[in-house]
């Protein structure tokens, strides 16, 4: 590995534009270790000969929900990352140090501390303020979908953010807890029509990510709708499957 001072300013600026905006110094003479203020996650970057770039995590949570992603690392690690994957340019590296900062912000259960964090002091005696409690569990929902699906309609791809809705695969209302509602894995970005859809049981996905048309939508809705062609979610994780069970047995129009 190699760390020159170009090298040391470009590892710098990718940790600092993606969230990482704690220098945590040096670890050996190769890696640089920064934290951030905004998630529990630790991140270690180092260059990997003339133009590839290394970067390990300190949450086996986010390297397993960026598998897919850059490359595996020959070279060994330092003993405080769990895992480590490598970019081939400057680009990709800024790709992964993104992903895994919205990952950290996303996944079970920073959506939750988020949520006991702001209402620890908000009353709760009246419907009304229960209602202001529940509507900073919506946002803080929605704002970690964002994340997850990095602001893309999980099916058609529209990157509209004020479209987006942020759709409950078990609803609000069905879950017995607060860590259920705010699970990044129990919902999904949709755009509007598909949402609609989604919620009145129209449409399901399979454990494949195969959207599943309901027989009570006939042939000129689904053509309106676009769920003529064959749709599909390409990201969905074991997270999900649980949740996705629960939409097909108690919300899906068979």
């Amino acid at each position: 590995m190699s760390l020159t001072s170009v090298n040391f300013t470009r590892l710098e600026k990718a940790a600092v534009d993606n969230g990482f905006d704690l220098d945590r110094g040096r670890d050996g003479d190769d890696w640089l270790v920064f934290g951030s203020s905004h998630v529990s996650l630790q991140i270690w970057l180092a260059a990997v000969g003339e133009a590839q770039f290394a970067v390990a995590f300190s949450r086996s949570d986010v390297s397993d929900a960026l598998a897919g992603m850059g490359h595996a690392l020959p070279d060994p690690i330092p003993e405080g990352p769990v895992a480590a994957l490598a970019a081939n340019d400057l680009q990709e590296l800024y790709r992964l140090v993104r992903r895994a900062f919205q990952f950290a912000r996303s996944l079970p259960d920073e959506p939750l501390r988020a949520f006991l964090e702001k209402t620890a002091k908000l009353p709760r005696s009246t419907e009304a303020e229960r209602l202001v409690v529940q509507r900073v569990g919506q946002d803080i929902f929605r704002d970690r979908l964002m994340d997850y699906w990095e602001g893309c309609c999980a099916i058609t791809g529209l990157e509209v953010p004020e479209l987006l809705r942020a759709s409950h695969i078990k609803p609000w209302a069905d879950c017995p807890t607060d860590s259920e509602r705010l699970d990044v894995f129990n919902g999904i970005l949709l755009a509007p029509h598909l949402d609609a859809a989604f919620d009145r049981g129209f449409i399901s996905l399979a454990d494949d990510g195969a959207v599943i048309v309901s027989p009570g939508l006939n042939i000129p809705a689904r053509k309106i709708l676009g769920l003529t062609a064959s749709l599909r979610i390409q990201r969905l994780s074991v997270g999900h499957l649980k949740y996705l069970l629960w939409h097909r047995k108690y919300v899906f129009q068979r």
